[in-house]
């Protein structure tokens, strides 16, 4: 007993480089995560697993080992998709270890010159830019449309680019045909008004699926929600705190408290799993800023997943039949970051004609990850093979999902196999049910 009192005071306030992993120490090395752990499950090593990560970002706070390319090889592998904190019954808060062992590996081993170029133009001249991230994705649009992807990949051109461009150009997903633009920024409610809420607008969701944006609206307006999309927002963080950069992550989170604030809305409701996650922990990424503490902490309360929202109550007027059978796939940080598992799947039950067929390690994460299949290539490639091949055994006509980066991946693999499978985000489906009530 005296032991472990004096163990515990040992480690209290453990930090790495001044941000605290004293989180660490809630675990008790019992193994119930090992068999929840995609990189384990692939690999079967210890260094690969939560606990043996953990075991690692607390011996390098401690100062007992370096950050060596061994040790950056294996924190580099987790997916962060908490997985693991769904299964423990410590309760260890696994994303915040693996966001700050993140950070210091980006400050002592930030990579090569075309690494840190890449990192750069996506985490701050595009994420953080609406404008260049809309006439990127543009660009990629007609990059694929008008026949040079098709070019650039026969002639073989890709093999003089360094090897890492060829990879990202191999993975670039064919982007969706349509694109709508912004929303207004005040959608009235319909009907009897249940709440004034604001909607987060994204940066990836806006510029490539700026659709679901638009359904979302209408979801909410005709659920009673008066929606305010302000136009000032920008990225929440939520990438860049994944990725190591916490000091950009800090300033978004504050830029975003700041602009919903204004707003004057009574939930902030996000339709992308990682966003609605990581503004969910606004309270704990600021808890030591002295002007923004209690602020994030109100706000990190009012942030809602559109599932979450809509769920809380039986859904207004009618929907029209959708004869489709379909199958769901958990987002990781819907189902493991927020702990949302029952709402999609009754909202997709509620609208007539559905058939929900259950989908074998439907949350187990696709290998997207953010930029995970990006960044971690092979891995996210066999994670992907694994998903659709479950997919396909379900005999599903399409899969929902509720996150881009899901949507993304999930269309890769199946484009990959030649499956005729199609994705939805989950407010497409529901509109689609509401447009076809109009219709009846």
């Amino acid at each position: 007993m005296l032991e472990t009192a004096a163990t515990d005071t040992a480690f209290r306030g453990l930090t790495l480089n001044g941000l605290s992993v004293e989180g660490v120490n809630q675990c008790v090395h019992c193994g119930l995560c090992l068999s929840y752990c995609p990189t384990y499950s692939e690999l079967g090593t210890e260094m690969d697993s939560p606990r043996g990560r953990i075991f690692l970002i607390k011996s390098l706070a401690e100062q007992r080992i370096a950050l060596t390319d061994s040790v950056v090889n294996h924190l580099g592998l987790c997916l962060d998709c908490r997985a693991c904190e769904t299964a423990c019954p410590s309760g260890v808060p696994y994303g915040r270890l693996i966001e700050v062992a993140r950070a210091e590996i980006e400050r002592q081993r930030p990579g090569s010159r075309l690494r840190q170029a890449f990192r750069r133009v996506n985490l701050e001249l595009l994420l953080a830019n609406p404008a260049a991230l809309s006439l990127l994705t543009n660009l990629l649009r007609f990059y694929q449309r008008s026949g040079l992807q098709s070019l650039v990949r026969g002639s073989g051109m890709l093999g003089l680019f360094p090897q890492m461009l060829g990879e990202w150009e191999r993975l670039l997903p064919k982007l969706p045909d349509t694109h709508e633009g912004p929303l207004p920024e005040l959608t009235p409610a319909q009907g009897e008004k249940r709440a004034r809420v604001g909607l987060l607008a994204g940066c990836v969701q806006q510029a490539v699926f700026g659709s679901h944006n638009h359904a979302t609206a209408r979801l909410l307006a005709r659920n009673g929600a008066e929606v305010v999309t302000p136009g000032a927002q920008r990225c929440c963080g939520a990438l860049h705190a994944h990725a190591g950069a916490r000091a950009r992550a800090v300033a978004l989170a504050r830029q975003t408290i700041d602009c919903f604030e204004g707003a004057r809305v009574d939930a902030v409701i996000a339709n992308t799993s990682g966003c609605g996650a990581h503004m969910k922990g606004y309270a704990h990424l600021l808890q030591d800023d002295p002007d923004y503490a209690e602020r994030a902490e109100r706000f990190s309360k009012r942030v809602q997943d559109i599932a979450e929202f809509l769920g809380r109550e039986p859904l207004r007027g009618v929907l029209g039949r959708v004869e489709m059978r379909v199958t769901y796939h958990d987002p990781c940080h819907v189902v493991h970051g927020q702990k949302i598992r029952t709402e999609p799947r009754r909202l997709l039950r509620a609208i007539p004609g559905i058939t929900v067929t259950e989908l074998h390690e439907a949350d187990w994460c696709c290998g997207s990850a953010g930029i995970y299949n990006l960044t971690q290539p092979e891995m996210a490639e066999r994670l992907l093979r694994r998903k659709v091949a479950n997919l396909e055994a379900t005999g599903a006509e399409a899969v929902v999902t509720a996150n881009p980066g899901c949507i993304i991946q999930i269309l890769h693999g199946l484009e990959m196999r030649g499956g005729k499978m199609r994705v939805y985000h989950l407010v497409e489906i529901l509109d689609l049910a509401y447009r076809q009530g109009e219709r009846a």
